[in-house]
């Protein structure tokens, strides 16, 4: 799998191409944390991201298809107590319904062949009122992101899709999400932040 294969270089490469978003991306996700939720992350990655929500959080079960990934997420994370890994498929989880307070996707949706399935288990494990929070990278623009992108495609990475900021907004609403607020976190790849409160 591609993802085992480079997930001892991840960082480095994200952190040399990206780094101001790929470090402020996990603290603005952050933000959206409180202290007494349960969180669900998909697709943790080696934990760029739980590392920050972990000592927000009253618990975080951050999951990947990955098993490399996990266990660069376990060493970010080794010194919280409240984190649980487990490797799972986003598009089908093995969860209750409506049994997290937060649930996060981060830079995920545009590798995805069935993204719409996946949002839906997000939609579906989150309770009531709850947060779906689905960063994604917005690289649909020219010059020096599409080189990146066609040198990760080079490397093994399949884009399904690309977005720029209107994409991804029209994205949310042809799923018929309309209760959604976007930030951004700027750089040289910026992030788009979905934020979906379940209704």
């Amino acid at each position: 799998m591609f993802w085992d294969k480079v997930s001892g270089i991840y960082d480095l490469v994200e952190t040399i191409y990206n780094g101001k978003v790929y470090r402020e991306l996990g603290r603005k996700v952050a933000e959206k944390i409180e202290e007494g939720d349960v969180v669900l992350e998909c697709a943790c990655g080696t934990g760029a991201i739980s590392q920050y929500i972990a000592p927000k959080c009253r618990q975080l079960i951050a999951t990947d298809f990955s098993k490399k990934m996990l266990r660069q997420t376990a060493k970010k994370c080794k010194s919280y107590g409240n984190v649980k890994l487990r490797r799972a498929d986003m598009t089908r989880l093995k969860c209750r319904d409506a049994q997290f307070d937060k649930v996060v996707a981060g830079n995920v949706i545009h590798l995805l062949e069935e993204p719409y399935t996946a949002v839906r288990e997000l939609e579906r494990v989150c309770k009531k009122g709850g947060k779906i929070i689905i960063p994604t990278y917005i690289n649909a623009s020219g010059g020096t992101n599409q080189k990146a992108v066609r040198l990760f495609e080079a490397m093994g990475v399949s884009f399904k899709r690309q977005f720029d900021m209107e994409s991804y907004k029209k994205f949310f609403a042809d799923a018929g999400y309309q209760n959604v607020d976007y930030e951004i976190v700027s750089g040289r790849m910026p992030c788009a932040v979905a934020v979906i409160t379940k209704q």
